[in-house]
């Protein structure tokens, strides 16, 4: 296994960031954490989810209103994953540690693994951002290359038009296939998880089993085979498109930095919070529908530095970040509009094509 790379050790510009964050937070006597309207946007999307899945389920509509049922339950679905579950993994849902975990649970129940998210996502590609060979999240060899250090293969000089079909399978292999070769491989690229105790492997068997009942068994039984394959087709592509879209949009962009570590010494060029920087890219902060959405992780770069802070607060400390940024000579990546960012998405793809 490689040796995790090490950042550069001057930290003069995440200690003096911290105290500007942490000041504006003093003087506004506002919580890091979630505010009521959060709490308002989870029980709203949680309801929407639960009366779409009844309703497709147990009332059986007819076949055309079914599939737009299970395309709304997919982007519901993936919504859920952006506002409540994502900030419930991070610690910055509530300041009560076990309302945290119940909205992180919500991914336990959607078929993924919190335990696996949380090595994944908040321990490596939170300290690894586009590192090859640990961030596993520009991960999707052989059918993507997501970095210049990958190996390139000809079928790459298409992938900038054929992405979307992979990204559409992104959270049905999530649930079927890439939690089970976490657990079984015993890491998550090049770096091991860390031991699972006896409750982490019943939360991971049980909620798997839950999935597979409320998710397959039960609608099987329900609709019939052929229906629930459709219907869960649909809600699988969707949920995975909106999710791998808005997660690839914050890296794998033109202007983002992919660092690699020094060959002799193994450390990284920057210090931890500068790499974050170079490595992230927001898109459409000015778009309060689209802020809504996704959970406030179009504003990535204020995510990447502050992850224990709610997403609702993201909007006044980006003017704090932004001005640090002009004084350290630090560009800020942001594209004004969510298609200018996906453009540059599908250029970067091409590139990594070509290249």
């Amino acid at each position: 296994m490689s040796a995790v790379p090490k950042f550069a050790a001057s930290r003069s510009f995440h200690t003096e960031l911290k105290n500007r964050i942490n000041a504006y937070f003093e003087e506004s006597g506002k919580e890091q954490t979630g505010t009521a309207s959060l709490f308002v946007k989870a029980i709203v999307l949680t309801v929407a989810f639960v009366a779409l899945y009844v309703h497709v389920v147990f009332f059986t509509p007819t076949a055309l209103l079914a599939v737009v049922e299970c395309a709304l339950m997919g982007a519901v679905g993936s919504a859920i994953g952006f506002n409540v579950m994502h900030d419930g993994a991070h610690g910055s849902f509530s300041k009560s540690k076990w309302i945290n975990q119940f909205a992180a649970f919500t991914l336990n129940v959607m078929g993924g693994n919190s335990f696996m998210w949380n090595m994944k996502h908040n321990l490596i590609h939170h300290m690894y951002t586009n590192v090859d060979g640990f961030d596993d999240d520009i991960d999707a060899q052989p059918w993507l290359r997501l970095s210049a250090t990958q190996p390139r293969h000809r079928f790459h000089r298409f992938q900038h038009l054929y992405f979307w079909f992979f990204y559409a399978l992104l959270f049905i292999a999530w649930i079927f296939f890439m939690d089970y070769q976490k657990y079984f491989k015993g890491k998550i690229g090049e770096v091991p998880i860390k031991k699972m105790t006896a409750t982490d492997q019943g939360v991971f068997w049980g909620f798997k089993v839950l999935h597979l009942f409320l998710f397959m068994a039960m609608p099987i039984y329900l609709v019939g085979f052929w229906a629930w394959l459709v219907g869960f087709v649909v809600f699988g592509c969707v949920a995975g498109f909106c999710l791998s879209l808005v997660f690839q949009l914050a890296h794998t962009v033109e202007h983002a930095a992919f660092p690699v570590p020094h060959e002799t010494t193994n450390k990284l060029e920057d210090e931890w919070a500068i790499h974050q920087i170079k490595t992230t890219a927001n898109f459409a902060t000015d778009n309060k529908v689209i802020s809504w959405l996704v959970g406030g992780l179009n504003f990535q770069v204020e995510h990447h530095l502050f992850p224990k802070i709610s997403h609702v607060h993201y909007p006044a400390i980006s003017k704090i970040i932004k001005q640090m940024c002009q004084e350290f000579n630090i560009e800020y990546i942001e594209y004004p509009k969510m298609r200018y960012a996906v453009a540059s998405h599908v250029s970067f793809l091409r590139q990594m094509g070509r290249a």
